[in-house]
């Protein structure tokens, strides 16, 4: 299959004050998530994607954004709200500090599966349409473009790292073991026997190995030699 890219987007003013963003609008990138996007624009520049699909949120947008205007080709960009921000209905707008006096919280914490969030979604159903949506762009995106292609899914820190646990093979109730930074880039190619996670979580680095692609193959026994960036040299 391709290779799918998963950016969260950069910081915000919810994400610097602790505040719960979740669905509000206009709830935009702060300097600090301007640059951290720009970073990650300027690391996938060398990589050319085919498509850049963001959740409808601004803050997405505008890291995806940041994505597509230092990309020589030019790839599709396109909004999917099946990536959009998990429903946190009445925890919506209010701190994580205040939350984390709620009744709720620890289960969040320790069994999110049987979290419904009040007045809103459930994070089992969060995780499903999510990884619904990236299997689905990604089945269409090796049918246009090949097994060889490339391409991002801008979206929100829980869907990332519900879409990541799926990808590991790892129960729900187990995904807030994985941390998702702000405009971070995590790599998960959806093979046909099992995904296989090449990163999780990368806020710095070299990605122009992603050029060549991720070659399809059962697992190298010892982990293999690993991916080289491409020469500059010519040679």
């Amino acid at each position: 299959m391709a290779t799918v890219l998963l950016v969260r987007h950069g910081r915000t003013t919810a994400n610097a004050t602790g505040l719960l963003a979740g669905r509000a609008v206009g709830v935009g990138l702060d300097q600090i998530g301007r640059d951290q996007a720009a970073l990650t624009g300027d690391r996938l520049a060398a990589v050319p994607l085919v498509a850049v699909v963001s959740s409808p949120l601004e803050r997405c947008q505008q890291t995806a954004q940041h994505i597509l205007e230092r990309q020589t080709g030019t790839p599709v960009a396109s909004v999917d709200s099946d990536l959009i921000e998990c429903d946190y209905g009445r925890w919506q707008g209010r701190t994580l500090s205040e939350l984390a006096t709620e009744d709720l919280w620890p289960l969040v914490q320790s069994q999110p599966s049987a979290v419904v969030f009040p007045d809103g979604e459930s994070m089992a159903a969060m995780q499903a349409r999510s990884v619904a949506a990236i299997r689905r762009h990604d089945a269409a995106v090796e049918a246009e473009h090949g097994p060889e292609a490339v391409w991002v899914a801008v979206s929100h820190g829980d869907i990332i790292k519900s879409i990541l646990a799926d990808a590991l093979g790892m129960h729900l109730d187990l995904f807030q073991r994985i941390a998702v930074s702000p405009a971070s880039v995590s790599i998960v190619r959806y093979g046909a026997g099992r995904p296989s996670v090449h990163a999780t979580n990368t806020e710095a680095g070299d990605l122009s190995w992603l050029s060549k692609g991720i070659r399809s193959g059962d697992a190298p026994v010892g982990g293999g030699a690993g991916h080289r960036a491409p020469s500059t040299t010519g040679a």
